[in-house]
């Protein structure tokens, strides 16, 4: 079956580093929660607010090993007056065994408050 894998965490600035570390981190956490194997994921879309302009976040992807041949695009979130800022969402769009309530949706950082009900939560 194939499911969608959501994810997203936030920054406290729009630099580099702490764009791909919060990126990476949440990767992991989606890939190590969900078992996912690179060769099973069809694409992967990251958006980003308008505020986060400073690096690409699939540059965090690229650096997993196995994951140079699954194909990820980078775009800008719309923005929505009032909407969580620095903030970086992920689709893993991946095929595998799991129910989809039994999915692990990855919800860091200041991002929880998107949605608090998957949030740190392994059901």
């Amino acid at each position: 079956m194939i499911r969608g894998i959501r994810g997203a965490t936030t920054v406290s600035e729009d630099n580099e580093k702490q764009i791909l570390t919060a990126t990476d981190l949440l990767l992991k956490e989606m890939i190590q929660k969900n078992n996912v194997q690179p060769e099973n994921v069809a694409q992967v879309i990251i958006t980003v607010t308008e505020d986060l302009i400073s690096t690409f976040p699939a540059k965090a992807l690229r650096s997993l090993e196995g994951w140079t041949y699954v194909p990820v695009m980078c775009m800008q979130e719309i923005p929505v007056p009032g909407s969580l800022k620095k903030c970086i969402r992920v689709m893993m769009t991946a095929e595998t065994d799991i129910k989809q309530d039994e999915i692990h949706h990855a919800y860091l950082e200041g991002a929880t408050v998107l949605r608090p009900d998957l949030s740190n939560t392994h059901r």
